[in-house]
């Protein structure tokens, strides 16, 4: 009897054991990416749209000053610049195709700002999390300035992702809380105008 309740205890503790490892399998790995696009209100919406983002978190990266707010950068107080961070399967969606995202949603030769919005805290950046992210970025830059699409050089600079602040509860989906006020700040800053003028479309 003894032999036979261990035969069933070594049964059930593989199954387990198989179990959990057919669980591990199952859950994706998830990475993160870090762009600033100038107002993260603007940066959140195409990017939730993307088939293969989990989650995104608008923010503040780049800079040296521990937990920065909104009205300290904003008002260029900080070294940090607005940006988003994006939680990805990237069995689902490739960081290729989140930067095609982030080039399709700023003006890459915008050097003092993002459209009305001036101040280092607007201005472009990619902010890379692994050494293969920074080649991709480099890459993708490399192929837009070699496009022929902008007769000025890009702006958008590369640098490494340091610790990034997520932004007040209030700023997070901005577009879902306060369409109306996100939407005439939207059109009015000229980015929809530039986006559709420049890419043919207007997130």
């Amino acid at each position: 009897m003894k032999r036979v309740l261990l035969t069933f205890s070594l049964i059930a503790a593989l199954l387990l054991r198989v179990g959990s490892a057919a669980g591990q399998e199952n859950t994706p790995v998830l990475e993160k990416a870090v762009f600033a696009g100038g107002c993260f209100w603007c940066m959140q919406p195409p990017f939730d749209h993307a088939p293969g983002v989990v989650s995104t978190l608008v923010g503040f990266a780049g800079g040296r000053e521990e937990n920065p707010t909104y009205q300290q950068v904003s008002a260029g107080e900080t070294t940090h610049r607005e940006a988003i961070e994006v939680t990805f399967d990237p069995a689902k969606i490739s960081y290729d195709k989140l930067l095609e995202i982030f080039w399709h949603n700023i003006s890459p030769i915008q050097t003092d700002g993002q459209f009305h919005d001036f101040g280092d805290q607007y201005t472009t950046a990619i902010f890379y999390t692994t050494e293969e992210q920074k080649a991709a970025a480099e890459r993708s830059k490399e192929q837009l300035a070699q496009s022929g699409k902008f007769k000025k050089p890009i702006a958008t600079v590369i640098l490494p992702a340091g610790k990034f602040w997520p932004a007040e509860e209030y700023h997070q989906k901005y577009y879902i809380k306060n369409p109306m006020a996100y939407g005439m700040y939207r059109f009015g800053s000229g980015r929809n105008g530039y986006l559709k003028a420049t890419w043919g479309e207007a997130h």
